[in-house]
């Protein structure tokens, strides 16, 4: 009888940040799994070859495979000085272990959202990968929600590699609720005077799931501005790696650089590794980088349990607020449909009715 099993590859420099850290603490990197890429014929040049250039924040041997799994590549482009009403939407189906490959070109003085949405229901294992690359040009504004919704058995690989000319403004919303094993990088490169990029991150990860997130930023050109902000959930015996970096490069007088990461712990067995650095070859410059870590005190338990909040209850609000964030910038169906369907996994039908209930109101509003 012939063998069926599906032949595998291990991808094992994933998410390797610029500045290593002492190897013992184990988060220099982190490794996938992943079914070998089937040879399909040589395909040369899928994306124009601008969009090879763009670090992904996975990493080269990560991008490789994904543009070898991938069936095909995506070249979208938005004209010079037009703002685009409809969502660019990358979505892959992580029930039918899609990977997709997709570059973006933001032309000039025009403006585009991006809705990078990577979803699932099956409970059967599956392996999926999503990777956008996108060229915001000179005085371009660009706005990405990242959505990863994906149940308990699947892992993921996404990466998101973003360069902005000058006077550009790129911002994102990344949010990560759910995945056997997630990782996920993201790389901002500000190549051009007064570029700005701004990263709101919010993740939930709970049972047994693993997380490791990455997001670097090059600040290349004067007076760029980088702002970075993380929070999250970490339930039961979650694992979560967050490695940020911010590289003031020499030459980028005036540039300014924030990150920030505010971690709620609710379990004994979770395992939290944060790594904030600030690289510097310049001295006219500013940078700033923290992060927090902790638990709902006794005091607090106290006063919500006097309000109807027992433990558990505690920990359900924390995660609905994650949700109802995510659809409120959620901007069309596919990402909506991506959190109800996780939201429903999560908390529970009411949960999710509640939601959008809230959301209706608002909009009336």
């Amino acid at each position: 009888m012939a063998d069926t099993q599906e032949a595998l590859t291990t991808l094992s420099h994933i998410n390797v940040p610029p500045a290593q850290t002492w190897n013992y603490l184990k988060i220099d990197e982190t490794s996938l799994t992943v079914p070998a890429a089937k040879a399909t014929g040589d395909v040369y040049a899928r994306l124009p070859r601008l969009f090879d250039a763009l670090e992904c924040g996975i990493g080269e041997e990560a991008v490789s495979w994904i543009e070898d799994a991938a069936k095909d590549a995506t070249y979208i482009e938005v004209p010079a000085h037009h703002k685009r009403e409809e969502p660019i939407v990358c979505v892959v189906d992580g029930d039918k272990g899609e990977v997709a490959d997709t570059g973006i070109m933001v032309r000039h003085h025009a403006e585009a959202t991006i809705v990078v949405v990577s979803r699932g229901e099956k409970a059967d294992a599956a392996t999926s990968a999503n990777l956008v690359r996108v060229v915001a040009e000179h005085d371009a504004q660009v706005h990405i929600i990242e959505i990863m919704a994906l149940p308990e058995k699947h892992q993921h690989l996404e990466g998101i590699g973003i360069r902005a000319a000058r006077n550009a403004v790129v911002d994102v919303r990344q949010y990560a609720l759910g995945g056997a094993k997630v990782a996920a990088g993201l790389a901002a490169d500000l190549a051009e005077d007064n570029a700005r990029f701004d990263l709101v991150s919010r993740y939930l990860v709970r049972g047994h799931e693993e997380l490791d997130l990455t997001h670097t930023v090059r600040q290349r050109g004067c007076s760029t501005r980088c702002d970075m902000n993380a929070s999250g959930l970490l339930a039961d015996a979650a694992k979560k790696t967050l490695r940020e970096t911010i590289d003031l490069v020499h030459g980028g007088k005036g540039s300014k650089g924030n990150e920030l990461e505010t971690v709620l712990v609710e379990g004994d067995d979770i395992v939290n590794k944060t790594l904030p650095v600030i690289l510097c070859d310049e001295e006219d410059v500013q940078g700033n980088h923290g992060a927090s870590i902790g638990s709902i005190s006794p005091e607090q338990e106290m006063y919500l349990a006097a309000r109807g909040l027992g433990e558990d209850g505690v920990s359900k609000l924390f995660a609905q607020s994650i949700f109802d964030d995510a659809l409120i910038h959620a901007p069309e169906t596919a990402s909506r449909e991506a959190l109800g369907t996780r939201m429903k996994a999560v908390l529970s039908e009411d949960a999710l009715a509640d939601a959008l209930a809230g959301l209706a109101l608002d909009k009336e509003d």
